[in-house]
């Protein structure tokens, strides 16, 4: 535990410095660059590649890409998409485009064709910048995405035909010749789209200052990031808020070192690279976490590890990979809740106030937080609501951690608050601390035989066995109760599913939670249905229970 709680301290304390003119790339790059020999990304590939790359490398590229953006006619507000894996030309791209005022577009290069022609043809997409083998899809979709006018190949045309622009050709380019772009703090950077776990995915129009409304809880989850020798690495993708703006950016913002790898995710590979670069600082999600734990039980015999700081975010930790963190690798972990829209609002920080196994944490520095009703009002302790943010702080200053809107569906945006109560769609209760425990999705949490279940106790409880791998809770229809509780279930390496581990798993939970909790059916599955930033959607498996209840007559 911490040895002190300095948590009202630091609150009462905190005031926003928000200037008058603010630019991402002014803070994330070029104010970097006079060292030559700082380095901001260390780049590792699949087959162990691996080159470094100084601040004043990535700003002389941006300025040179920045220049052919220009000439391609991109202009302040235009949205550029970034289709690219964590390589030094992802950087590259968000600089100049910053550079030139214009939005950046990050996109999975996960995503196939339907998910990648919603998005550029939602955000009238002027350019896009993508890694080759990403070519054919974006190429066969242009025809749909009249707004797109070029296309910028990194790593190689291939097969690409004459209306494919190089990458490295552009950067042959003059260096812009304007000066940066003089934007406020409230000027458009990004347009990020939401991961669609509750319904259509949603493009979140993402600030300037953003940039600084997610500091405070960065530094706090980080264990007060940076100190001498800090090296961050996460496996979270750059085109998603977690890997933007809970490791990238605020990395760059202090002018540290990233480690990026262009790499599939495994345990081993997690942790061989964390102790090759010598990496202090992560955030993993709690998926990962579970796989590193279930493959290393005890990875310091293994690995030479200097880890000082893991923040987690995206579902609850638990507390059996809580205890595994604090007693494997020596670090409390952090856990952290925030959203597209309002990114980096809760969470813990070991070192300054104790982090509670289980709970979220409570609100940083310079956010306000509460749970709320339906009409929003706060609710008193322990009573359970869907967490909001207030967009004023303790002390009546607008909160600069806030979205702008949703592109092109102000309705969405309208629906997203209550007065000044940003909606998050999370339901918790807050005890008499202010920690907030959390509870689900509003359309995650759903009743049985009349009881009120919360899946991701039940799913905690489920990991804590050594059979499971992962887990995930939904209802499944029954004509007598409305829903029992079903849980699909992946096993471990090394165990095998049959009744008689269903049996043990069904007594396993009985014996932990309440009798009505424990799941009437178990269905072992490979893998669970996940969004790319490392979230359960249950949702999928919920409809899927729908469709096979109707299927039964049920």
């Amino acid at each position: 535990m911490a040895a002190v709680d300095r948590y009202a301290e630091l609150h009462a304390a905190f005031r926003w410095q928000v200037p008058a003119r603010f630019n991402i790339y002014e803070v994330c790059c070029r104010r970097w660059a006079d060292d030559p020999a700082r380095i901001a990304l260390i780049a590792e590939d699949a087959d162990g590649g691996c080159a470094s790359h100084t601040y004043a490398a990535i700003l002389a590229a941006a300025e040179r890409l920045a220049g052919a953006l220009r000439a391609l006619g991109v202009a302040p507000g235009d949205r550029v998409a970034i289709v690219l894996p964590q390589r030094v030309e992802a950087i590259v791209a968000h600089m100049a485009i910053y550079r030139l005022g214009a939005v950046a577009m990050p996109l999975s290069m996960l995503f196939g064709p339907e998910a990648l022609e919603y998005r550029l043809q939602d955000s009238g997409t002027v350019v896009a910048i993508a890694q080759a083998d990403v070519l054919p899809r974006l190429q066969a979709l242009r025809s749909a995405c009249p707004a797109l006018r070029a296309l910028i190949a990194v790593g190689g045309l291939g097969e690409a035909d004459a209306t494919v622009l190089d990458w490295q050709a552009l950067l042959r380019h003059e260096p812009d010749p304007a000066p940066p772009a003089d934007t406020l703090p409230t000027d458009p950077a990004v347009l990020i789209y939401t991961s669609g776990t509750t319904g259509p995915a949603k493009g979140a129009l993402v600030p300037h200052q953003a940039m600084l409304g997610n500091l405070p809880g960065f530094v706090a989850s980080q264990n007060g990031f940076p100190r001498d020798g800090d090296v961050f690495w996460s496996p979270a993708d750059w085109a998603w808020t977690g890997g933007l703006w809970d490791a990238l950016m605020p990395t760059l913002y202090f002018g540290r070192t990233i480690v990026g790898l262009n790499a599939r995710f495994s345990p081993e590979r997690a942790f061989a690279l964390m102790a090759r670069h010598g990496v202090t600082n992560t955030f993993l999600f709690p998926t990962a976490l579970k796989a590193m734990m279930k493959a290393y039980p005890r990875p310091r015999e293994q690995f030479d590890l200097r880890l000082r700081a893991i923040m987690s975010a995206g579902e609850a930790v638990g507390d059996a990979v809580f205890e595994w963190c604090r007693e494997a690798l020596g670090v409390t972990v952090n856990e952290m809740f925030g959203q597209t829209e309002i990114n980096y609002v809760v969470g813990n920080s070991h070192e300054d106030w104790p982090a509670r196994p289980g709970s979220m944490g409570r609100p940083y520095p310079g956010h306000r937080v509460a749970v709320i009703d339906d009409a929003g009002d706060p609710l008193p302790a322990g009573e359970v609501g869907e967490v909001a943010v207030n967009r004023f702080d303790r002390h009546g200053d607008p909160d600069p951690v806030f979205f702008l809107g949703y592109w092109n569906n102000p309705q969405a945006t309208e629906r997203k608050f209550t007065g000044d109560w940003c909606r998050t769609g999370d339901l918790a209760t807050a005890d008499e601390d202010g920690y907030l425990w959390y509870k689900g999705r509003a359309d995650d949490v759903f009743k049985a035989a009349g009881y009120r279940i919360g899946p991701s106790e039940v799913e905690n409880c489920l990991v804590r066995h050594a059979a499971v791998a992962n887990a995930a809770v939904v209802p499944k229809p029954d004509p007598e109760r409305g829903a029992v509780v079903k849980a699909y279930v992946v096993l471990a390496a090394g165990f095998e599913p049959g009744p008689g581990l269903v049996e043990e798993l069904q007594a396993h939970v009985r014996g932990q939670l309440a009798p009505y909790e424990y799941p009437k059916e178990i269905e072992f599955i490979e893998a669970l249905p996940m969004t790319t930033t490392g979230k359960v959607q249950r949702r999928v498996l919920r409809l899927q229970e729908e469709e096979r209840a109707r299927a039964r007559g049920a």
